[in-house]
């Protein structure tokens, strides 16, 4: 292995250049790739937006079309409130199963898990303290 005379100093200065170098050329490349993924995940979100818009549209389409095939057999104005009270029944029913699952995941802190940290620090404090009392120091009784 040749030799090139160069001071472990300077192999070091040049080690740590070259680094800082490497480390801001790859941080460039991270930025760069960041910008494109947004670029791309913020059209996708307002397609997936426009396509929510459009559905909504559909749906009401949809309602219009069965108050319109309802009037076929009743009179128009009472195919209309059928249909407007099967929605709200609709809308009723998803607020009280959500109002439920909302009531499941509230308080919003990790009670189990909560209380198992509470119950591994007694767990260690007595351990502590049982420790201390081998040893034959005091156990700040």
């Amino acid at each position: 292995m040749e030799s090139s005379g160069r001071s472990v100093g300077d192999l070091t200065r040049d080690l740590s250049e070259q680094t800082a170098v490497l480390v801001r050329k790859e941080l460039a490349l991270a930025t760069a790739e960041m910008k494109e993924k947004a670029a791309h995940t913020g059209a996708g979100a307002g397609l997936f937006g426009g396509a929510a818009l459009i559905a909504l549209f559909g749906l009401g389409a949809l309602i219009a079309t069965a108050i319109l095939g309802l009037a076929e057999l009743v009179a128009p104005w009472l195919a209309a409130l059928i249909v407007t009270v099967l929605l709200f029944a609709i809308a009723g029913i998803a607020a009280l199963i959500g109002k439920r699952e909302v009531q499941e995941g509230t308080p919003l802190k990790p009670e189990k898990a909560s209380h198992e940290v509470s119950v591994d620090t007694e767990t260690v404090k007595e351990a502590a303290r049982r420790g201390f009392d081998r040893e034959g120091a005091p156990n700040g009784r």
